[in-house]
């Protein structure tokens, strides 16, 4: 009998998780990582990790352990997301936390238990061919969750289960409601895990107090149109919450640090031809050959890459030296669609990426992902967006405006 640990939050979707795993005759383990406490609550747990995994446990018959995670999660994710913040980027802290905490940590805690996969309740797939381990969307398009996992690599995947990827959303709550678990009578909450009550500004103001200062809000040819309280507290595309009120509507399009100045335009100034992406990531090695034509039919749930120009140097990274110029869908934030683009591999190992037709408020510090069909190709964080202009020319970091 294989021993599974599974990644437990008291929701539906790890609840379900755990309940199809022992059905399946998994011997299953549940741990729940101890991630944050909110300063005004009692018990030492986050509502994401609260003490209702208990009761689903209790339910199941399966052991289940808590673990303390909030040092690293507090290095890596928390002071990360502080400190982009500050230099006015929009952090996206869960694609973070599943790279660099949650699973790392869950998969050492699976193996000196001696489990031999870790499983987890997010809406998403893999797929394995000739030995190459694939990730792929949620069969729910409203729940898939691929996009904060482009973080995962080959040695990671090779160990991991996604029981409810296949699922719909309301086929796992029907599972939930049928076999009376706890988990069915919990709302699903969409709050980030850190942030009590989900009052994303004023965790800001009180974390960053005497980080930030105020300055001017000026148009894009330098007229002075009011104030802002510090640059960490706005966005990208934001249009509300500016305190100017110039007849038409104007959004933040971008920002001078040298000047401490918030920089608003039209929203025909928000659209961006392109984007520089960093600490890139690939799930697979950028090398692969196609599939072969006889795994092509329709009905393929895994369509066949497009080869690619160059060479890849390693798992998880691009090749370095030729170019490699590659045909992709991206996705720039989670509840966008992914849109048809053109990936560059640059020499630094970054991506230049060209859209086809131009987005709207390209955020930096926000996840950008690579897909290639149903296939996360890759992803890594926005560094900023292009304008017109950049797009035949060499590519500069110190530009702050799209």
């Amino acid at each position: 009998m294989k021993r599974v640990l599974v990644g437990m939050s008291g929701g539906v979707d790890s609840s379900v998780t755990a309940f199809l795993l022992k059905e399946q005759g998994y011997d299953v383990i549940g741990v729940t990582l101890n991630l944050w406490s909110y300063e005004d609550r009692q018990e030492p747990y986050n509502e994401c990790c609260s003490l209702e995994v208990r009761a689903v446990a209790e339910q199941l018959g399966i052991a289940h352990h808590f673990v303390d995670a909030g040092r690293v999660f507090h290095e890596r994710v928390i002071q990360s997301f502080l400190s982009e913040h500050h230099l006015g980027q929009t952090p996206s802290p869960c694609g973070r936390c599943n790279r660099l905490v949650r699973f790392p940590v869950m998969l050492e805690l699976a193996e000196r238990w001696g489990c031999d996969l870790l499983a987890t309740g997010h809406h998403a797939r893999i797929a394995e061919h000739n030995g190459i381990y694939y990730l792929l969307t949620g069969r729910d398009p409203l729940k898939d969750q691929s996009y904060f996992l482009y973080g995962l690599g080959q040695a990671q995947l090779r160990k991991i289960l996604f029981p409810v990827g296949h699922l719909l959303k309301s086929e796992v709550w029907k599972i939930a409601q049928e076999n009376r678990l706890v988990s069915a009578r919990k709302p699903e909450s969409m709050d980030l895990c850190f942030i009590p009550g989900g009052n994303y500004r004023a965790y800001l103001k009180q974390r960053l107090d005497g980080a930030t200062r105020p300055g001017e809000i000026v148009t894009s040819d330098g007229r002075v149109v009011g104030s802002h309280e510090g640059l960490a507290f706005y966005t990208i595309g934001q249009r509300k919450g500016l305190g100017i009120a110039l007849g038409e509507p104007f959004y933040v399009v971008g920002f001078d640090y040298e000047k401490n100045r918030l920089i608003v335009g039209s929203e025909s100034a928000l659209l961006s031809p392109g984007l520089i992406v960093g600490d890139v990531h690939w799930v697979y090695p950028v090398d692969l050959t196609p599939w072969p034509s006889s795994r092509r039919g329709k009905g393929d749930p895994h369509p066949a890459p497009s080869p690619l120009k160059g060479e890849g140097r390693g798992e998880g990274r691009g090749g370095a030296g030729e170019e490699v110029i590659r045909s992709a869908e991206v996705k720039i934030r989670y509840r966008s669609p992914r849109v048809p683009a053109t990936l560059e591999l640059l020499e630094d190992g970054r991506v230049c990426g060209r859209f086809a037709q131009p987005q709207r408020a390209v955020t930096p510090g926000q996840l950008a992902v690579f897909y290639d069909g149903e296939r996360v190709w890759g992803g890594g964080i926005i560094e900023r967006a292009l304008r017109q202009a950049e797009i035949p020319q060499t590519i500069v970091c110190e530009t702050v405006l799209l």
